[in-house]
């Protein structure tokens, strides 16, 4: 398949630039994947689609401030690093920029020493420096302090409120990019859906800037994904399982759950406590083995994550439904509206 097959045309003005005021009032375009039928909604109606005994899986990883400026030694220029993987023993995968100033044996500082690094390598396939970090007391605290939030690309204006980039439930400090569709949920909402007898489960991914990279390659297949870290404890794993054997659903929120899911399932749809790295590219023609349905946000024309959805829902209905989503001016990307497929 070519990668113009998941092209549609976007105006600017529906990207969306800032959170709504409240998390679950943002609308949600419902598509039946049995009929194509499509239901306009807001985020806090995904209560009545859910049944007692199913199961909502969410990804608990949260967003750090990985976003830090500092000099090379004996330069003034200003060196950006955004960090992207944790390689562990102090070694961070990393976008930097200006690249020409942080070739390999650089030194770096941030915070006028209170953190330091050094350019250990580069990879030569799509620059990444992989620097290691030397300092004092826990480096999250650090980041805390001299770091900000890597907000996507699309996003120009600026952020008030840090925690709007997070979800209620985050837990797990290590994503470079929020895992958005669960931006909606209050922790009211949450409520509401346990009551109603709905099991909540968590994994974690933690999700790297590869996200917003564009695919190059008009052959989708030559696409090379990126590699991201996820976990399942015994606990998700049991409440998964339970839940098919018992007849019923599972839904995944996000993009980032389903990838999660879908790597640790079996052929039969069975899933295991487990920790690892995942590349997997869910384009049309996969069979899911885990999931039922999916909330999702809107996504890119062209990207890895319109091929995911298609491969769920049907290329041409998911075409039809963004087409229906512009004409009626839903809000796109991070901090837009949401999607539901059935």
């Amino acid at each position: 398949m070519k990668k113009s097959d998941f092209y549609f045309d976007l105006p600017e003005r529906l990207i969306a630039q800032h959170p709504m005021e409240q998390r679950d009032a943002s609308r949600m375009l419902v598509m039946d994947r049995k009929t194509g039928e499509l239901s306009h909604r807001h985020f806090h109606d995904l209560i009545e689609y859910l049944k007692p005994g199913d199961c909502l899986v969410m990804n608990n990883s949260r967003v750090i401030p990985a976003r830090l400026m500092g000099q090379a030694e004996g330069r003034t220029t200003p060196i950006e690093v955004v960090l992207l993987t944790d390689h562990g023993d102090g070694v961070w995968e990393c976008l930097t920029r200006p690249g020409k100033k942080t070739r390999e044996g650089v030194k770096l500082s941030f915070g006028d020493g209170l953190l330091t690094g050094v350019v250990e390598s580069v990879n030569p396939k799509d620059g990444n420096r992989m620097i290691r970090f030397q300092y004092e007391g826990v480096f999250l605290e650090l980041l805390e302090q001299l770091g900000t939030m890597p907000l996507p690309p699309y996003i120009k204006e600026k952020l008030d409120d840090p925690e709007r980039y997070q979800t209620v439930y985050s837990k797990t400090p290590g994503s470079a990019a929020a895992p958005t569709a669960g931006l909606h949920f209050t922790p009211e909402l949450l409520d509401e859906i346990r009551a109603k007898g709905v099991k909540t489960a968590f994994v974690t991914l933690h999700v790297g800037l590869g996200t917003f990279r564009p695919v190059k390659e008009e052959e989708i297949t030559d696409h090379i994904m990126h590699s991201e870290f996820y976990t399942m404890d015994e606990e998700t794993a049991r409440i998964i399982n339970e839940t098919h054997a018992q007849g019923h659903d599972v839904f995944a929120v996000g993009t980032t759950a389903c990838r999660t899911l879908e790597t640790i399932a079996a052929e039969d749809g069975t899933v295991r406590a487990q920790s690892g790295w995942t590349d997997i590219f869910i384009y049309p023609g996969y069979r899911f083995k885990c999931i039922d349905h999916l909330v999702t946000n809107f996504h890119l024309p062209e990207s890895t994550l319109m091929m995911l959805i298609s491969a769920f829902a049907g290329r041409e209905r998911v075409l039809d439904m963004y087409k229906t989503a512009v004409e009626q001016e839903y809000r796109f990307f991070s901090f837009g509206d949401s999607t539901l497929f059935l």
